[in-house]
């Protein structure tokens, strides 16, 4: 039997699993019994290459593997040894925990991807081929050749078992209880927890880890390196300019209306942008769930207005008007300097994640337009 490219120790329980090519025609795997000891074996025709090495000789190899520098993320630790690569995931929720770990041997050749973020990310990096299938294909704007399984929030298990995949590349939440039913495949769960990571840098940074997933690390050193060049020398720009306009985010969603919070990487994205928000004093990393009312009373010192929306057609100032009367005492409605994405034509969740250089270069743009750095990638401006 070939060696499997992967292999995952989960650390939420005593057991080991180990990845297979063929797991579904070889059966499940079986969990070894704690009480045997490390001779114990699963009853499954497939040995993990992890058990046969056993705790003691992988703690031993610890102490000499190389440990492959990251420059910004802070939730990730990649160890490589001369056989494989340790990676090591912190659970963001609990500090001193760890989310996951893997031992990652040779190149995923076939995979379920959940999110459109990072089948974008495999395209650039040149691993499309290795997407089987994914989730919410009607998002997903990569040319990838991969079969729909179906919704993210209830996927086609059946769908995705037929497909005999290494791995599924699956995001994590936190008190979400697990991963339901995908858990009982048996097949292993790559948690994609770089949103979690506390500036823009940091989660594009992991892209490293999906480079030696799939076999291209070369490509993603090289994409991070272009990534983290760009966004430093658009900092440096920034900092030529005197004034600091504010700008507000998003619109009203129901009685909602969702912000970012003061430690978000978006703030931080503003901030680097040579803007500020009205709650940049905040101490939250995730968006603020406030009542409109509580947003419009920063409405007088708003500059700049910028939303996300998924109309067919932009939105016109009357029915931004129609929605809520209360978008019209914002300063930047009154001014006309209101910018809207529309994210079902334009590659805003797919792109930004992994190129916050494309991100702060639109912000930046909209914020300070006495730059000159070109044309808008994602937004446009609302005409009157």
């Amino acid at each position: 039997m070939k060696t499997p490219p992967l292999l995952i120790m989960h650390t939420k329980s005593v057991f080991f699993v180990g990845l297979l090519w063929l797991a579904f025609s070889c059966g499940p795997v079986a969990s070894p019994d704690p009480s045997k000891g490390r001779g114990a074996q699963p009853s499954s025709a497939f040995v993990s290459p992890l058990l046969l090495e056993g705790p003691g000789e992988a703690s031993e190899a610890d102490r000499i593997g190389d440990t492959i520098p990251m420059k910004y993320a802070r939730n990730i630790v990649m160890v490589r040894f001369p056989d494989y690569t340790k990676v090591e995931l912190k659970d963001p929720w609990h500090e001193g925990k760890v989310l996951q770990t893997y031992f990652v041997k040779a190149p995923l050749t076939r995979s379920i991807v959940f999110t459109s973020a990072h089948c974008h990310l495999l395209y650039w990096l040149h691993a499309a081929d290795a997407v089987t299938g994914v989730c919410d294909k009607k998002y997903v704007k990569a040319p990838v050749k991969a079969v729909d399984c179906g919704d993210g929030m209830s996927p086609d298990v059946e769908k995705i078992i037929s497909l005999h995949p290494h791995a599924m590349l699956v995001s994590p939440f936190e008190n979400s209880g697990g991963h339901g039913l995908l858990e009982k495949t048996h097949i292993p769960i790559v948690e994609t927890a770089e949103y979690m990571e506390a500036t823009p840098l940091g989660r594009a940074e992991w892209m490293k880890f999906y480079g030696l997933l799939y076999g291209r690390e070369r490509e993603a050193d090289s994409l991070f390196h272009v990534v983290d060049s760009n966004y430093q020398a658009l900092c440096s720009k920034v900092r030529l300019t005197t004034t600091r306009p504010a700008i507000l985010t998003e619109r009203k969603t129901g009685s909602v209306w969702y912000v970012p919070g003061g430690r978000s990487t978006m703030a931080q994205i503003i901030r680097d942008a040579g803007g500020t928000h009205p709650f940049a004093a905040d101490t939250h990393s995730g968006s603020l769930a406030l009542s409109p009312e509580a947003v419009v009373a920063c409405a007088p010192t708003v500059d700049v207005w910028a939303f996300k929306h998924t109309n067919i057609k932009p939105l016109t100032r009357s029915q931004l008007l129609a929605e809520y009367h209360g978008y019209k005492a914002m300063k930047a409605f009154q001014s006309g300097k209101i910018f809207q994405c529309n994210t079902l034509q334009r590659p805003y969740f797919e792109e930004s994640s992994f190129r916050p250089d494309l991100l702060l270069r639109e912000f930046i743009i909209i914020l300070h337009p006495e730059l000159h750095l070109g044309s808008l990638r994602y937004y446009e401006s609302t005409k009157f």
